[in-house]
């Protein structure tokens, strides 16, 4: 899985853990990825990792899911 937004290029940052006697130790942030069914400007249907920003905000064009017609 590549740690990367498809679509706003976000990636993971470095911090701190930070102890209750304050000492610090490495620590990476990584966003928080889905992968989803993305329609492109081309018409065609592929799967990508997005960020969840990415996803609220709007900037991807979700596929809907398929409906499975009832059997009576």
């Amino acid at each position: 899985m590549s740690k990367r937004c498809s679509i706003c290029n976000k990636g993971p940052i470095t911090g701190n853990n930070v102890s209750h006697a304050h000492n610090k130790t490495r620590r990476r942030f990584n966003p928080n990825l889905q992968k989803i069914r993305v329609l492109d400007e081309n018409g065609r249907v592929t799967r990508e990792y997005v960020c969840t920003r990415c996803i609220r905000s709007g900037k991807v064009n979700k596929v809907p899911v398929r409906q499975i017609p009832p059997t009576v």
